[in-house]
């Protein structure tokens, strides 16, 4: 027998795949036999990070019902979710891990889900993926690249769907949500904007399990692309404290009984089911702890979300603007050292 040297590499490949099957079996997965043939009808997904916290990432993982697990490895209907890439949680990386995009890449109708501030200045040298001969690959490079052959997109947080505190005045990189680029370069792949910040793990997770089992076309969407089934009423509506607002009883200062409508809640403005979903496994959620609700599900968030109480005035354009170059005043220094570095 004549035996092959193994490269770094194969030895990489083969370490990977070896510790994806075994990690399936020690899962110990009912009918994992039945995996096979899902998988025959499988959707692959390319899940791309721009400028991220992944605190989105993190959101979705969390999901309990069901779990991560049964999401990426169980069927959904007669289907399959594939990933076949995902920076934060795939355990290739470097050169595997971009070789595994391109493989995807290069099979059109994926579903691709952004994630993160999509910088558009100086070419989104702000937020890069991966290198080609020693130069970062922009995400917004990503989007333009991945967004005309996939079958939908979905548009992840509050950074992709309206831009998000990234956006803020001054914008120094030059930030701009996933539906404004679309348009910019005539892109007319189904989007779907899911916002938050982040954003409820069932959001994400019920719309793509719609996708799958119904086709786009069972996703009814409001007149900003956002799933009617999760943000067609105000948090306002569902509140627990609608009754004080009715009743008048308005709270004064934060910990104080009733309303807290005169506090800056923007619950009137915001639409999305956090009243009625709640968080953390159907925990809690922010009003029910005593906080406000800040509009994290609202496309307009956090800038463009006035506050009309009485007593209280509007944020004028000189107050964003003081806001944001707080924040830009930092940013500028990274901004530029990023800018130098890529150049």
């Amino acid at each position: 027998m004549i035996r092959k040297p193994v490269t770094r590499r194969d030895f990489v490949k083969l370490s990977a795949g070896s510790t994806a099957a075994l990690g399936m079996l020690m899962f110990d997965m009912p009918d994992f036999d039945k995996l096979f043939v899902a998988a025959l009808n499988e959707v692959p997904v390319i899940w791309m990070q721009g400028g991220s916290d992944s605190g989105c990432t993190e959101s979705i993982v969390n999901v309990v019902s069901p779990t991560i697990y049964d999401v990426l490895l169980g069927p959904i209907g007669d289907k399959h979710v594939s990933m076949q890439f995902h920076q934060t949680i795939m355990a290739g990386q470097g050169e595997i891990a971009m070789e595994a995009l391109y493989n995807a890449a290069a099979k059109p109708g994926y579903v691709l889900v952004m994630e993160g501030a999509i910088a558009e200045k100086d070419n989104g040298v702000y937020a890069t993926v991966g290198e080609q001969n020693g130069v970062g690959i922009s995400a917004l490079k990503h989007l333009l690249d991945l967004a005309p052959s996939a079958s939908a997109i979905l548009s992840l947080g509050a950074c992709c769907t309206g831009g998000g505190i990234p956006a803020a005045p001054p914008n120094v990189t030059g930030v701009k949500s996933v539906s404004q680029i679309l348009e910019e370069h005539s892109i007319t792949t189904p989007l779907i904007n899911i916002p938050g910040c982040p954003p409820h793990p069932d959001w994400f997770v019920g719309t793509l399990a719609s996708i799958l089992i119904g086709g786009l076309d069972s996703v009814e969407l409001d007149s900003q692309k956002r799933p009617t089934a999760f943000f067609h009423h105000t948090v306002h509506e569902h509140c627990e404290r609608r009754g004080s607002f009715e009743a008048e009883n308005f709270a004064k200062k934060p910990g104080d009984e009733g309303c807290l409508y005169e506090l800056g809640c923007k619950g009137p403005q915001t639409h999305a089911d956090c009243p009625t979903r709640l968080w953390n496994n159907k925990t809690s959620w922010c009003v029910a702890t005593n906080s406000p609700c800040i509009g994290c599900a609202a496309i307009e968030f956090p800038f463009e979300l006035q506050s009309t109480a009485e007593g209280i005035p509007l944020m004028t354009l000189e107050d964003k603007i003081a806001i944001g170059v707080a924040g830009g005043v930092v940013l500028a220094g990274g901004a530029a050292l990023a800018k130098k570095a890529f150049s």
